[in-house]
């Protein structure tokens, strides 16, 4: 049974071998062992911390194979972007352009660069091994992190983004970098997105400041602005049936879409409930849910369970993986 559990020290190694498989799409991965480690160390004391106020710290999950002890899958909640290195995007408005005397009106879309130092919650950094995708293992992954959220609900902004990969191709070039980006700052696509886990300093100082507009660029990148990685589709289709929508803001590098969500409207947010473990034994429902032992001591899995009322029943091997006795509390929400 696969299960989803807050990072510690002891995954370095094997979380680190495992984003080794990302591809440079998948920016927020794009680390180093000693970057990952202190972002283990600053995601130790985020879960460990007392106050519920926002910080800015990271909580990285990862996904292990109880059977085996294997880490197959990462994702993290980012509490707070911004702050002393801003979020940087583009957000793309409607310019009117209109000659009455040559009877010409045009609406053209200008790439606006926008800057946010006290910006939301962002989810990201998501990612699990091929071998592992299907059976809904792709779901608890990313919907447990909205669990967590609804058990803490002080800890996040009332605003949540999710960067979503834009399109790159299988050489790792990215039509809108190289129309845009590389012309600014002369080195290429993965290079880019290796710096930027680095320091943020070098947007500020090399990203033009004044308006792009759009019909300027090539057909090629015009064409990816704000569309996904095929990859990347389910992800977009699974936070779209969890309430976020594109509002019109862009990634800098690749030109993929910032979804936006009320977070307490986030679906897996508002629709969770906790409940008391009545019961450990047989399950007459196959409607899949995703289950969080309540508390700091968070776990998290998917599969069937009987809700009646403030009471569930699990499976046995559900009430394992969640380390739970009768009388436990537990966060359920529809998959």
């Amino acid at each position: 049974m696969l299960r989803v559990r807050p990072a510690v020290d002891a995954d370095l190694d094997p979380l680190y071998a495992l984003i080794l498989r990302s591809d440079d799409g998948l920016t927020s991965l794009k680390i180093t062992r000693e970057q990952l480690h202190d972002r283990l160390e600053n995601s130790t004391f985020a879960f460990r911390r007392q106050s519920q106020k926002m910080t800015g710290l990271p909580y990285v999950f990862v996904m292990e194979d109880m059977e085996t002890g294997a880490v197959v899958g990462t994702s993290s909640i980012y509490s707070k972007v911004g702050g002393y290195e801003p979020f940087y995007a583009y957000q793309i408005e409607k310019s009117i352009h209109e000659s009455k005397e040559l009877g010409v009106y045009r609406e053209i879309d200008v790439l606006h660069l926008h800057k946010e130092h006290d910006g939301p919650t962002e989810i990201g950094s998501l990612f699990l091994t091929p071998e592992y995708w299907g059976k809904g293992n792709g779901k608890l992954l990313s919907l447990s992190r909205f669990l967590y959220m609804a058990e803490f609900p002080d800890r996040f902004d009332a605003m949540t983004i999710a960067e979503m990969r834009g399109v790159i191709d299988r050489q790792g070039r990215s039509p809108f970098w190289d129309a845009l980006g590389r012309h600014f700052f002369q080195i290429a696509f993965p290079r880019a997105v290796m710096l930027l886990t680095v320091s943020k300093n070098f947007v500020a100082d090399l990203m033009p400041k004044h308006p792009i507009y759009l019909p300027l660029l090539p057909q090629d990148a015009r064409e990816v602005v704000g569309q996904v990685h095929q990859d990347t589709r389910p992800a977009l289709a699974m936070l779209q049936k969890q309430g976020f929508t594109y509002q019109g803001f862009v990634d800098i590098f690749d030109g993929g879409p910032v979804m936006h969500a009320d977070t307490a409207k986030i679906a897996t947010v508002a629709n969770s409930r906790r409940c008391s473990l009545a019961s450990i034994g047989t399950v007459e429902s196959t409607a899949l849910q995703v289950v969080a032992r309540a508390g700091s001591q968070f776990l998290a899995v998917i599969g069937a369970v009987d809700v009646q009322g403030s009471e569930v029943t699990l499976s046995p091997e559900m009430a394992n993986a969640l380390s739970l006795r009768l009388g436990d509390l537990v966060r359920v929400a529809p998959a």
